[in-house]
C-alpha cells in the first residue's frame, strides 16, 4: 500500500511535530536523501531548518497576499506499508530504493521504519518543493504510478507482491483521513463511534436506509467481476484451463461488495449475536 496523509502538512509546526512523531521522539532515527540519520527529540526541527522550508512558506505566503488561492504544502506525508509476516528490513530497503529513484537529487526526503504495529510500514516524508523550484503534485495516477514502482522494489528484495486496485481484490473497504484512521486503529475514534452509534439506532429502529455510494459500488463490482470472467475464458481458450477455474473460483469467493454503513451493521449484529450467546444460562 501507498498512502498519501492529507492532514497538516502546510505549516512549520505541523511539519516539524509530524516528523518528530514518526522518529517516536527521538526513540527512532530518520534517514535521509543524502544518507544522513538524523535522531533526537528536536530532529523534526532541524530537518524543518535543514529543508529550508521557512523560506517555502514565506514564498507562499507572498503569493496568497497577492490572491493566487489556498495554501500548498510544504511537504507530502507518504506511507508504504505491507502486510503482517512481511519481513521488515526488505520493506525498508524497497521503500529506500524507491524513494531514491522518485526523489533522488530532486526532492528533500527522510523515512523511518515502524515495525510497533503487526503490518511493517515505512514512513515518508518528502518536501514539496523540489532543488529546481518545481512543486511536486501528487495525482490518482501518480499513487497507481508509485504503487507499482513500491511492488517492483519489493519484488527485486524478493518480497511477492503486486500493485492491485481493492475493488479488483474484491475489497471495499472505504478509506478514511490521516487522523480518523489512526484513532480508530488506538481504539479511541470518535468518529468511528459516532458512525456506530448511527447505525445502531437504526438497526433498533428496523430501517437502515440506502447508502447513495451502494449503486456504484455495486456497479464496480460487476465490473470487476465481468473482467476478471473475461480473463478466465481468455486462459481457457488458451489451453490453461486449471488457471482459468482457479480465476472463476476466486471470483466466487470474493465478499459481498458493502459500503461502510452495511459493514458496521454487519459487524454491529454479529456483536449483538455473540453477546446474547454469551448471556444464555448454560444447559445442566
Amino acid at each position: 500500500m501507498v498512502k498519501v496523509l492529507a492532514k497538516d502538512s502546510n505549516n512549520l509546526r505541523s511539519v516539524a511535530r509530524h516528523l518528530n512523531y514518526i522518529g517516536r521522539y527521538g526513540r527512532l532515527a530518520l534517514e535521509t536523501d543524502d544518507g544522513e540519520h538524523i535522531q533526537g527529540q528536536h530532529a523534526g526541527h532541524r530537518l524543518v531548518e535543514d529543508w529550508d522550508l521557512d523560506l517555502d512558506q514565506d514564498r507562499r505566503d507572498s503569493s496568497l497576499a497577492a490572491g493566487t488561492g489556498r495554501a500548498p504544502k510544504l511537504v507530502h506525508k507518504i506511507m508504504l506499508s505491507m502486510p503482517p509476516g512481511t519481513p521488515a528490513k526488505g520493506v525498508f530497503e524497497a521503500a529506500g530504493n524507491f524513494a531514491r529513484e522518485e526523489f533522488g537529487l530532486k526532492h528533500r526526503y527522510a523515512l523511518v521504519l515502524h515495525t510497533d504495529e503487526p503490518h511493517p510500514h515505512v514512513h515518508l516524508v518528502v518536501k514539496a518543493v523540489s532543488e529546481q523550484g518545481a512543486r511536486l503534485n501528487i495525482r490518482k495516477a501518480t499513487l497507481r504510478e508509485w504503487r507499482r514502482e513500491f511492488a517492483r522494489h519489493l519484488r527485486d528484495k524478493g518480497i511477492a507482491a503486486n500493485a492491485t486496485d481493492r475493488a479488483v481484490r474484491g475489497e471495499s473497504r472505504m478509506p478514511k483521513k490521516d487522523g480518523i484512521y489512526r484513532a480508530a486503529q488506538r481504539g479511541n475514534s470518535t468518529h468511528s463511534r459516532s458512525r456506530v452509534e448511527l447505525v445502531a439506532s437504526e438497526l433498533l429502529t428496523g430501517s437502515l436506509p440506502n447508502d447513495p455510494g451502494k449503486s456504484t459500488l455495486a456497479a464496480t463490482r460487476k465490473e470487476v467481476e465481468r473482467g476478471w470472467i473475461a480473463v478466465a475464458d481468455t486462459l481457457a481458450n488458451q489451453g490453461y484451463a486449471g488457471l482459468a477455474t482457479e480465476i472463476k473460483r476466486f471470483v466466487e469467493q470474493m465478499p459481498p461488495s458493502q459500503t461502510e454503513k452495511e459493514q458496521i451493521a454487519a459487524a454491529v449484529l454479529k456483536r449483538s449475536r455473540e453477546r446474547a450467546l454469551s448471556d444464555r444460562p448454560h444447559a445442566r
